[in-house]
């Protein structure tokens, strides 16, 4: 049978994810700061956008108003009752609130009279007084002015000439500055590939990391967590023999093997625990006190606060939603300039495309965001009343078929989004944990609540009774919570609790201790 070509028609769907809804999808994922960004930077290549609350000083008041009005029919045309839920409620409050505290009346000043403007000297002097007030009376201190925290690296450079007056010393002591971590260690592998580089005589490397280990914090430059405990503890004049051999067997410390310890130290048991109530007020990451660049702050996007109805009301945080408004103002101007080239006018309708779709999808990451927080509210109820020991389990799936979206949405809505409660600041994902099993088919409980109620067990038990894994099961099991022991070991590990042996041994040595000093 032979091969014919033939013409058909055949009608098909599929889904096609547009650019614009690609990011749509990824706005409603975007942290506050990284949608700020891309905010920004939509305002500034498109014209028709302005941040809320942006006006300049040589702006028209009566014409900025005109075209939030606009801006406000715009949007209540295109996506219903919105400006009710958000352009009344948030912007125009917030503009009147800002309307009514800046004080543009200023008298005084002849320019000024007519402009509405103060001199800047007045502003200066006023904001002095003010600062002033604040303090001692006596005016500003400079120091109120700090530009942030100081690095390790800069604190230790700033050290160096004191240290090393010698040329060649201070070269290689910057030079090993430069391979310092962040939590003050140096590694010994870069160290030797920096006496190779510089082709350093033999000990020189030795003798300036000697020196640079005097440096301030205690313990830094040191290679091992050993040399940073005994650094610090010989500028204490505390690195005696005995401390010496301890130090050298800190794996039998992890361990609490206390009876190798004292075999090898040739210590009585009290000065094993006093040795190691010594250990214990160091710092084994002597750089982690210093900056490291800009700090993260959280910002909550929900807040959850308690009603008079004895509800919960939940809100959407205003400082973590960006608000855009389109200039309607500018728009009409531009167009009503007659004729244009047809590439000025493609651009023009793209921008006004372009703003009215990020103006409804931050009007849908907001909307998304707050149904989800609510839906969260509503399951962990006891939560917020009674503390962590009542947070119920809870599924991405079990949100999403509450709200009607999909499972990947309340995903990416819940993804380095953070709730502000009367118990605390909770990323959203902190809500949904894993469900288990309880004994007499009753409620299931939350995995953070059965690790929180395992912390608590170990917290209470005596030097005479310290639990096992299996005494840990059994007592859950009496309270409803069927767990496997290899599974209480595990969030054991996870909250970085030692072993029930090695607990043993450190609280029988206290207690022997503490009888010993009463006696």
């Amino acid at each position: 049978m032979g091969l014919s070509a033939s013409l058909s028609q055949r009608q098909s769907q599929s889904l096609v994810m547009t650019p614009q809804l690609m990011q749509s999808i990824q706005l409603l994922q975007m942290p506050y700061a990284e949608l700020l960004a891309f905010i920004g930077a939509e305002v500034e290549k498109n014209p028709l956008l302005e941040m809320a609350g942006s006006e300049t000083e040589d702006d028209d008041p009566a014409i900025q108003d005109e075209g939030r009005e606009e801006t406000a029919h715009l949007l209540l045309t295109e996506t219903g009752d919105l400006s009710g839920d958000w352009y009344e409620s948030e912007n125009t409050g917030r503009l009147s609130s800002l309307e009514q505290g800046l004080d543009t009346n200023f008298s005084g000043h002849d320019a000024g009279e007519e402009t509405g403007l103060r001199p800047a000297s007045a502003d200066l002097s006023e904001s002095w007084k003010s600062q002033a007030a604040h303090g001692s009376g006596e005016g500003f201190e400079p120091d109120d002015f700090s530009t942030g925290p100081v690095s390790l690296h800069d604190h230790v450079t700033a050290q160096l000439p004191f240290v090393f007056q010698e040329t060649r010393a201070r070269k290689v002591a910057e030079a090993m500055t430069a391979l310092l971590e962040e939590t003050g260690y140096i590694d010994a592998l870069a160290v030797k590939d920096l006496e190779e580089k510089l082709t350093l005589g033999p000990g020189e490397a030795d003798a300036v990391l000697e020196r640079l280990q005097m440096l301030d914090p205690p313990g830094v430059f040191a290679r091992t967590l050993s040399e940073c405990l005994a650094i610090q503890l010989k500028q204490k004049n505390r690195l005696d023999p005995m401390m010496a051999l301890l130090l050298e067997h800190l794996d039998l410390l992890g361990k609490r093997d206390f009876q190798s310890l004292k075999r090898i130290c040739r210590a009585s048991e009290e000065d094993l625990l006093a040795m190691l109530a010594e250990i214990r007020k160091l710092n084994p990451k002597p750089g982690t006190g210093f900056g490291h660049g800009m700090a993260e702050s959280v910002l909550s996007d929900v807040i959850v606060r308690p009603g008079s109805d004895g509800h919960w009301l939940v809100d959407l945080n205003p400082a973590a939603m960006p608000r855009v408004l389109i200039n309607q103002t500018y728009h009409r101007t531009v167009s009503a300039k007659g004729p244009k080239a047809p590439e000025d006018q493609a651009f023009l309708s793209n921008c006004m495309q372009s703003a009215n779709w990020l103006v409804r999808s931050l009007d849908q990451r907001a909307r998304t965001i707050l149904k989800v927080a609510e839906e969260i509210v509503r399951q962990q109820d006891a939560f917020l009343l009674h503390g962590v020991d009542h947070l119920r389990p809870l599924t991405l799936k079990a949100v999403a078929d509450a709200i009607g979206v999909h499972e990947s949405t309340v995903s990416r809505v819940t993804s380095s989004k953070y709730m502000e409660t009367p118990r605390g600041v909770f990323e959203l994902k902190y809500f949904f944990t894993v469900s288990i099993a309880s004994v007499e088919g009753g409620d299931s409980h939350s995995a953070e609540a059965v690790r929180n109620r395992i912390r608590a067990m170990i917290a209470e038990e005596s030097p005479a009774s310290i639990l096992s894994d299996d005494d840990i099961v059994d007592l859950l099991a009496k309270a409803g919570i069927q767990l496997a022991r290899r599974t209480v070991a595990k969030y054991r590990e996870a909250m970085n609790i030692a072993s029930s042996v090695q607990r043993r041994r450190e609280k029988q040595a206290q207690a022997r201790l503490a009888i010993g000093r009463v006696g």
